[in-house]
């Protein structure tokens, strides 16, 4: 097996069908079906049961697929560490980002990074927060940055912090949620829970939920038409909304989404890791000392 197989079993198990995984590798249906059956040969197992529609993968598969992602690991640490071995800040740094973040604040950090570091190259996998702190556990990351509150033992760093609002169209009562049609959106478990309490608190019955969509920028749309309302954190706002919001409370104590940017001891030991930790941690500052 070479890096070439691994990343095929990776890809093959990720997707569980054939079809697709061939579109993501950029090779013909043919061409992979033929290199799958090479390595159950070479084993002497069945890999996966080609199914209708889906693959399932045997035990011996299975086996095969942690193996091969531990050999890509390996294989991305000797990188990394032959890298770091000639003093400069370069090389690959991977950061598994939460969807949220990654579309409203990331692209502006990695911009202002890379304009410092420019022999930096930057892999970023974005997710719900909890796929991101796996990643980070199975050492496919470089350095997470999760929303919510994830236990991590490690080193952990408060990026943002903002409040939790409620959007509508036009201006209305609080009194009447109930009757009004709730717009609700894909989240993770911690922010969905945070809402539900805050709910609990308020209303003695269920809200009214009119609409579930997957993701809030299309939950925003339905807004703005006046086909609801909806609770949303507040760094999905922007000026241009131009849509009511209301800040969340419970017992006058506002409910507050946190960012954490979270990452090993051992990354430390990568310069292009430091290097990003130390940057982020400036311009943290910077944004305080400007407040």
């Amino acid at each position: 097996m070479n890096e070439k197989d691994w990343e095929l079993l990776q890809t093959l198990y990720e997707m569980k069908n054939i079809t697709k995984a061939a579109e993501k590798l950029f090779i013909s249906q043919p061409a992979l079906t033929y290199r799958l059956r090479s390595l159950e040969n070479e084993f002497g197992v069945e890999i996966a049961k080609r199914g209708t529609k889906r693959l399932q993968f045997t035990s011996e598969g299975e086996y095969l697929v942690e193996y091969s992602r531990k050999m890509l690991n390996e294989l991305a640490k000797t990188k990394d560490q032959l890298l770091n071995m000639a003093g400069n800040i370069q090389g690959h740094l991977r950061i598994g980002v939460s969807s949220h973040f990654a579309h409203y604040r990331l692209p502006t950090i990695l911009k202002d990074f890379l304009a410092v570091y420019p022999n930096v190259q930057v892999n970023v996998t974005t997710g719900w927060s909890t796929k991101i702190s796996q990643k980070l556990e199975r050492k496919e990351v470089h350095i997470g940055i999760i929303r919510g509150s994830y236990e991590w033992k490690e080193q952990s760093i408060l990026l943002n912090e903002e409040n939790v609002c409620l959007i509508s169209k036009n201006k209305i009562h609080m009194g009447d949620l109930p009757s009004i049609g709730r717009i609700s959106y894909k989240t993770d478990p911690i922010f969905d829970n945070m809402i539900k309490d805050w709910w609990n608190h308020h209303f003695s019955q269920p809200p009214m939920v009119t609409m579930e969509v997957d993701r809030i920028e299309t939950c925003k749309e339905m807004v703005r038409n006046g086909l609801g309302y909806a609770i949303i954190p507040q760094i999905s706002l922007r000026p241009h909304d131009q849509l009511y919001n209301r800040i969340l409370a419970i017992d006058n104590h506002p409910l507050l989404r946190k960012t954490w940017l979270i990452y090993s001891n051992s990354a430390l030991d990568l310069s292009v890791v430091k290097a990003f930790v130390q940057f982020v941690t400036t311009q943290l500052r910077q944004k305080a000392h400007s407040l």
